[in-house]
């Protein structure tokens, strides 16, 4: 597989950005947005003791704005934040600092890493990857780990190609698509699989697991470049121990296992696409 790193984006806008932002994008959702606003509650008093000086600007809430999750990540503004290993160790690369790694305990799977599912229509005789070798495809972002990142090298490791593959913004969307008949298959991170089907969602309870992709480091916490992670990530660590095991596990973050850049980076990038989608 040839590997090339996605284009960094222009400057984050920050202002769009407020100070100490703090945010768990990733599975955060009309379902789970009650857990996250509880840990929020255990979070910032543990912040506020961690970071002393600046206990008073901390904000009231997560941020849940609208601005391009790549200017959250970038921006000197940035307290916390929950990003996806794709970026991280392609356009954020050198951008931010590494504060921890979330550790889902999926089953099958070693710690601190998570994988994906690859879907299709129930219907569908597909048994096996090998099945749909240039069939359709539905994808989330090309700068998914998850979603795009998984789906080429569990391609390469059946030996087949991809058809051509439709990126849809969200997993939701793309278990939609397959779902609808207008992509055969998808790759899915198997906590938004497991939610998806806890939701009872009707697109997702149409389709099969066919198969897994092999693990993968789970997601980085980061924050901007020149905050110490130490305060920051023992802080984080606390807070989660004060939610229910269940709580954390629904939202794929049983607890924050210490910072390792290089496993991330020593997973190669997935080819570049046509046309860079970060440009």
């Amino acid at each position: 597989m040839t590997s090339a790193a996605p284009s960094p984006r222009s400057a984050p806008a920050s202002s769009a950005i407020p100070p100490l932002a703090v945010a768990f994008p990733m599975y955060d959702r009309a379902t789970t947005a009650h857990i996250y606003d509880r840990l929020w509650q255990h979070l910032r008093p543990e912040l506020a003791q961690a970071l002393p000086d600046q206990a008073d600007a901390l904000p009231d809430g997560l941020w849940r704005g609208t601005a391009d999750l790549f200017d959250l990540w970038q921006s000197p503004d940035l307290l916390l934040a929950q990003t996806c290993g794709l970026p991280f160790r392609g356009p954020l690369k050198g951008r931010v600092t590494l504060v921890g790694t979330t550790d889902p305990a999926l089953p099958g799977t070693p710690p601190g890493h998570y994988r994906s599912v690859i879907v299709t229509r129930a219907d569908d005789p597909a048994r096996a990857m090998a099945d749909l070798a240039g069939r359709p495809a539905a994808a989330n972002e090309p700068v998914s780990q998850s979603g795009w990142a998984a789906l080429c090298d569990h391609a390469e490791q059946a030996g087949i190609s991809l058809g051509p593959v439709t990126f849809t913004g969200a997993h939701a969307q793309a278990v939609q698509l397959v779902a609808d008949g207008g992509a055969d298959l998808a790759c899915i991170d198997l906590v938004t699989w497991r939610l998806l089907l806890a939701e009872e969602d009707r697109a997702a309870l149409a389709l099969k697991v066919i198969d897994r992709t092999r693990p993968t480091p789970a997601h980085p916490i980061i924050t901007a470049t020149g905050r110490a992670p130490a305060p920051l990530a023992a802080a984080l660590d606390r807070a989660l121990t004060q939610l229910p095991l269940a709580d954390r596990s629904a939202i794929g973050f049983t607890r924050l296992l210490p910072a390792d850049a290089a496993q991330y980076f020593a997973i190669p990038l997935p080819p570049a696409l046509p046309r860079d989608p970060l440009s």
